[in-house]
This record gives structure tokens, C-alpha cells and sequence, in this order.
């Protein structure tokens, strides 16, 4: 069984603030969470199988690469060996390509579990803290590459600033939908799968990225020619049950999947990836579906009980009709398992009918 560094839990979670990113926290304080999903059950283990990089002695094609990443550029010469992934959309990119044996750590898994299609190889890598490690815990690794989902895995908070990594010799990448509020990009199938493609040049073994990006862009086709959706309306509930809603805008990871499957995006005009909006325009929405993403910090379960129980939110059609779909929080955020949101939420639709 995997033990953590610290055995102080955080105690208290808060909704992140610009980008959904989780707010800079240490495994020994109150941490802020992305506000998105979570839920075992909800993995639905998409049918594309994991793609497994194979070791040729470590003598891999493609050096020097040089990354722009987030307005840091790095120029590797040779693969990393001790990578640190935090935040589980990081975490799955690096199994996914099967590249659990260039990690020392891992940390911050958004969901109660890891994925089943990625829980051996996960089981081979240290849970370093349970969210963000300490920068001793981080050290303590010695790593020679970290790589996150938000910006705010390397807040001075939180272990170090980029540049001062980079100093200490330890490189690092940031999804590009995560980076910090100026430089945070809307989420694109191409802007997912560029990510792939950097982690797995960096890692030198391009080949086992353009599997999975090609995998992936077959299964988009397959769904998105379905459109077990088709003219349904949406509001996409992340996160928050008293002041107000944090839901999805038209520029993210679930726009994405609500394309995919033919949803109307109730709030797609607005151009956030997520916002703060009010319980007045979520039920002048009145949509024909409401979305759960189920978090280890805000269930499904709860959000969907608040509705059924607030005076207001119980009078919705969609409430009513008991119209409510779930999806993991890894699975609605811009990485690689965005894919089994997708197919996810397909599913879901098809056997509602």
C-alpha cells in the first residue's frame, strides 16, 4: 500500500481561483483544489489501450529537442530520468505513454483513485504528498524533471518558481491550458495533443506519442459522428453549493466533450474555461441536461442532492426529470483522459435513451 510523505491531510478545500488551476498549497496545509470532478465509478477505461513506450537502453532518437513551454524554453539533451508528475492530468500523460519507470514521484490526484487502465503502472511510482508536496518532499526525490497540470505546482508557495528550478537543474513543463492567467490558452483537441507530442520528445520516444494522439483522434471522430447529444441544452456544474455555481465556459476542457456529443453549451459566449456565475442565470438557463463533475472535494453526489433539496433549484426541468450526468474531474480537464470524457458521456447518453 502507497503511504505519503506527511500524514497531515489538508482539512479544508477551496474552489481555485483563474484557469481552474488548484491554488499553491503544501501536503501540510489547507489545500485548494481545481473545482471539477471525481468519481472511480465514472471512469469508464476508454477502449484506446495505453501506449507503452519501449526501452531501447536509454538511446532514444530526437536530441536535442528544445520545448517552448508557458514562455519557458529548455533544450534537453538527453531524457530525464527522475521526473515528479503533480496533478493527476500530468500523472496520466506520463503512464499513458508508459513512462512510469522515468518517475521517482507523483503527487495530487484529483479523483479518489487513479484510473483502472493506468493503476499498475501508477502502483510502481512513490505518492511523494497527497497534493502539493513541501519543497522537501519534493527535493527529497531528487528529481531532474517535474511536470504539472497548473501553473501553481511551482508558486513560491509550493516548491519553487520555474526559473529557479531550472537554476537548480531541475526542468519542468506546465500544460498550456494551466499556465498562469496571461499566458492560460483555450482548450483545442490540437492543443491536447501538442502536450502529448512534448512529453513524449522530451522523454524520446515520439512514436509512442503519435499512437495515442492517433487512437485519440479516431475515437473523437467516432463520437462526435454520433451526436447522441444533438441540440440538447447544458450547464456544466464544477463545483459550489451555497454562494454560487462555478460552471463551464466555452473556451475548456468540457467544451470539448459537449461538441464532441452535440451539446449546447448553455454559457459557451462566455470566454472562460470556467467562471463563477449566479444561481439566477443557472436556472434562467434551463437546460435540458445538468453535467456533474465529480471531485474528491465536491462530489457529484452532493451537488446533486443540494438541487434536489434547494427550494429554487428543485423546481428545474432538468432537476426534475432527475437529467443529470456525471464525469469524473480528470476526465474534464485538457489532458489526455479529456478523451474518456468523451466517450464517457456518450455512454451515458445512449443508454438515457
Amino acid at each position: 500500500m502507497k503511504t505519503w510523505a506527511s500524514l497531515t491531510l489538508p482539512l479544508a478545500l477551496v474552489l481555485a481561483a483563474c484557469a481552474n488551476q488548484p491554488a499553491a498549497t503544501t501536503s501540510e496545509s489547507a489545500a485548494a483544489a481545481p473545482t471539477t470532478e471525481a468519481s472511480a465509478s465514472a471512469d469508464s477505461g476508454a477502449s484506446s489501450e495505453v501506449a507503452k513506450a519501449s526501452d531501447d537502453g536509454g538511446e532514444h532518437k530526437g536530441f536535442p529537442v528544445t520545448i517552448e513551454n508557458c514562455g519557458v524554453s529548455i533544450t534537453y539533451e538527453k531524457a530525464p530520468e527522475k521526473a515528479i508528475t503533480m496533478n493527476q492530468g500530468a500523472t496520466e500523460v506520463m503512464l499513458a505513454l508508459g513512462l512510469e519507470d522515468h518517475m521517482v514521484g507523483t503527487a495530487y490526484l484529483d479523483d479518489p483513485a487513479i484510473g483502472e487502465k493506468f493503476k499498475a503502472a501508477y502502483d510502481k511510482v512513490p505518492v511523494i504528498a497527497e497534493k502539493y508536496p513541501t519543497l522537501e518532499q519534493f527535493l527529497a526525490a531528487q528529481p531532474d524533471f517535474a511536470y504539472a497540470s497548473y501553473a501553481s505546482a511551482f508558486d513560491a508557495k509550493a516548491t519553487k518558481e520555474r526559473e529557479e528550478l531550472k537554476t537548480d537543474g531541475i526542468n519542468t513543463y506546465v500544460s498550456d491550458f494551466g499556465c498562469d492567467e496571461t499566458e492560460a490558452q483555450a482548450a483545442t483537441w490540437e492543443r491536447v495533443h501538442n502536450q502529448v507530442m512534448d512529453i513524449a520528445k522530451i522523454f524520446g520516444h515520439a512514436d509512442a506519442g503519435e499512437k495515442l494522439v492517433a487512437e485519440q483522434k479516431k475515437l473523437i471522430d467516432e463520437v462526435s459522428a454520433k451526436k447522441a447529444g444533438k441540440g440538447a441544452k447544458v450547464v456544466w456544474w464544477d463545483s459550489g453549493q451555497k454562494e454560487a455555481p462555478f460552471v463551464a465556459g466555452g473556451t475548456g476542457g468540457p467544451q470539448l466533450i459537449m461538441d464532441a456529443v452535440g451539446f449546447e453549451n448553455a454559457f459557451k459566449s462566455t470566454a472562460d474555461n470556467w467562471f463563477t456565475g449566479s444561481w439566477e442565470t443557472f436556472v434562467a438557463a434551463d437546460p435540458d441536461w445538468i453535467v456533474l463533475a465529480d471531485a474528491s472535494w465536491d462530489e457529484a453526489k452532493a451537488k446533486m442532492e443540494h438541487a434536489k433539496n434547494d427550494p429554487v433549484l428543485k423546481e428545474m426541468r432538468a432537476v426534475k426529470e432527475d437529467k443529470f450526468l456525471t464525469l469524473p474531474f480528470s476526465q474534464t480537464t485538457a489532458g489526455i483522459t479529456l478523451i474518456d470524457g468523451v466517450e464517457a458521456l456518450d455512454k451515458q447518453l445512449s443508454e438515457s435513451k
